[in-house]
C-alpha cells in the first residue's frame, strides 16, 4: 500500500508562538490523486521527491516535478492533482505563527509566487525533513528539536535566493509591513491599542517594526501612532462640536487630562485653546 502518513505535533508549549510547527507528513500519491478546490487554516509547504503534477492557485497553474515545491497559504483557495502516469511523491509541513508570513515573504513565497525550486546541492534539508521530524517524534523533548528543524527549513528556503533577490524580497516585505501597520492604526486608533497589538497584527517583533518606522518616517512606531491620533483630534476639534472629553475618547484616550497633556506636548497648545482660537 502506498505511503500516506501525517503526524500531528503535541507540545507542552502548544500556544501562539513566533513560528509554530503543527504537523508533517509524506505521501506516495495514487495516479490522479487530487485535493480541492478548498482552503486551509495554516501554511502548508510541500516538497516533491518524485513524479509530476499540477498545483493551482487563483488563475495560475503550475506543473511541478522533483526538486520543486509549493506553498498553500492560509485562507486561500487552491487545488492540486498528481499526474496519471507519474504521480507525485511529496512531503509536507504545516505551521503558523506571528513570523510565518514574514518568513515566507523573505523566501519569496507569496500568493502571486507560491512555488519554488531548490538549487542543485541544496535539496538535503527540504528533501529529508520528513525523516528528520519523524526521528524527533520518539525523542525526549522532541517537539523542541522539531521546532529547530522548522527554522532550518526556513533558512534553506530564504538562502536559496540570490542575494539581490533576497534584498528585493526584504525591501518589498518592509513596505508591506509598514502599510499593514498603518492600516491597523487607521482602523483601530479610537481603541486602546498598544504597540504589541500592532506588531502582532503585522507578524513582526515590536522592536523591529518600530525600527522600520524610524527608517521610513524618522520616528518610532509609538511616535507615529501618537501623531496620527493627535492629527485626528485636531480635525475633530476644528470640524465638530464634540467636547474635549469626547474627542479624547474618540482617539483612544479614556483620560481627558492625559490626552490634553499629550496634545499640548505635540501641538504646542491645549485642545481647549486650539478650539477657542479656531472659533474666534
Amino acid at each position: 500500500m502506498p505511503l500516506n502518513h501525517t503526524i500531528y505535533i503535541a507540545s507542552e508549549a502548544q500556544q501562539p508562538m513566533d513560528l509554530n510547527l503543527l504537523f508533517f507528513g509524506k505521501e506516495e500519491c495514487l495516479p490522479g490523486h487530487a485535493w480541492g478546490p478548498g482552503v486551509r487554516d495554516s501554511y502548508i509547504l510541500h516538497y516533491i521527491h518524485e513524479g509530476t503534477g499540477v498545483f493551482r492557485l487563483g488563475d495560475h497553474e503550475y506543473r511541478l516535478s522533483a526538486g520543486e515545491g509549493f506553498l498553500i497559504p492560509p485562507d486561500t483557495v487552491v487545488n492540486y492533482e498528481a499526474d496519471i502516469e507519474q504521480p507525485w511523491v511529496y512531503s509536507w509541513i504545516g505551521f503558523r505563527g506571528l513570523y510565518a508570513r514574514t518568513l515566507m515573504e523573505r523566501a519569496g513565497l507569496i500568493t502571486t509566487e507560491p512555488v519554488y525550486r531548490m538549487p542543485d546541492g541544496m535539496e538535503h534539508t527540504l528533501g529529508s525533513f520528513y525523516e528528520l521530524l519523524l526521528e524527533t517524534s520518539t525523542q525526549p523533548a522532541g517537539d523542541i528539536h522539531a521546532q529547530g528543524i522548522l527554522y532550518r527549513i526556513m533558512y534553506e528556503l530564504i538562502s536559496r535566493l540570490p542575494s539581490a533577490e533576497r534584498g528585493a524580497a526584504r525591501s518589498r516585505s518592509k513596505e508591506m509591513h509598514i502599510r499593514q501597520a498603518i492600516e491597523y492604526i487607521e482602523n483601530s486608533y479610537s481603541q486602546k491599542i498598544t504597540i504589541l497589538d500592532i506588531s502582532r497584527s503585522v507578524g513582526l517583533d515590536r522592536t523591529y517594526l518600530s525600527s522600520l518606522f524610524k527608517e521610513r518616517f524618522g520616528m518610532s512606531l509609538q511616535a507615529f501612532m501618537l501623531e496620527y491620533r493627535m492629527n485626528r483630534a485636531m480635525e475633530l476639534l476644528h470640524h465638530t462640536s464634540l467636547s474635549v472629553g469626547e474627542v479624547s475618547r474618540s482617539v483612544g484616550y479614556d483620560d481627558p487630562f492625559l490626552f490634553s497633556k499629550m496634545f499640548k506636548k505635540l501641538k504646542g497648545m491645549s485642545p481647549k485653546k486650539l478650539r477657542n482660537e479656531a472659533n474666534s
